[in-house]
């Protein structure tokens, strides 16, 4: 999650994970692996937890929102843009899936990062790219876990969207299904690497032809400018 685009991301190995997957022995344990943790990490958190999780990023600086649907999430993340902002909207299969990659790179209201990158050259104009993303207006995107402590997990194979989410982009909006709620920080990575990796991995090959790496593992405890980062969460199943 979060590439310059789609030669870039061929080149770095697009975003998530790494862990094991070289030998047909290594993937069969993965997916083995995988099965077991499908209804540990699919399932939707219950009210509690969401309330429990919802306290702990409110007392980080963490601004949150909570909805049934991904149609409310999207309107409300649009709403939270303003007009002419310059907008990066790293790869996330969660923004795909309720339609914002969609509103962001083919809307006028908005400036797309992405679609400016894609008008860029790779080898002469990298320098520039980098910078693109490094410090955009917005930062639109997903995570891929949130313990009860309020503790947010980003996995990434590149790094390309972290700088920003740190604190190049002046607000970072988050779009989290609650499935991605968990216990402590241990579930998290175990949900990093037992779950998503091995999905963003067979992903990563079908999309890029190449396999997907965990190389950077970003953890955020508190944001210091409060409200600068917002976590949209979703009561419904997306992406992983």
């Amino acid at each position: 999650m979060g590439c310059f685009q789609q030669k870039i991301c061929a080149k770095s190995g697009l975003e998530l994970f790494i862990l094991k997957w070289t030998t047909d022995k290594k993937v069969k344990t993965t997916s083995m692996t995988t099965n077991l943790s499908q209804s540990e990490f699919t399932q939707l958190a219950s009210e509690m937890q969401i309330e429990k999780t919802v306290q702990a990023l409110q007392t980080h600086g963490i601004r949150v929102a909570v909805f049934d649907t991904g149609e409310e999430a999207k309107k409300y993340v649009l709403d939270q843009i303003p007009d002419g902002a310059e907008v990066y909207d790293s790869p996330s299969s969660t923004l795909e899936l309720i339609g914002l990659t969609e509103q962001i790179e083919h809307t006028n209201r908005f400036q797309s990062v992405r679609a400016r990158l894609s008008t860029l050259d790779y080898v002469t104009q990298r320098h520039e790219m980098r910078k693109l993303v490094a410090a955009p207006e917005v930062l639109v995107g997903s995570i891929q876990a949130i313990t009860e402590q309020g503790e947010v997990l980003v996995a990434s194979a590149s790094g390309s969207q972290l700088g920003s989410a740190v604190f190049g982009a002046g607000t970072v909006i988050w779009v989290v299904s609650t499935q991605k709620l968990v216990g402590a920080l241990e579930d998290g990575l175990r949900r990093i690497r037992e779950y998503c990796f091995p999905l963003e991995n067979i992903r990563a090959q079908q999309v890029y032809g190449q396999p997907s790496a965990i190389n950077k593992l970003l953890t955020i405890n508190a944001e210091h400018e409060p409200g600068r980062i917002t976590i949209v969460l979703v009561k419904q199943r997306l992406g992983f």
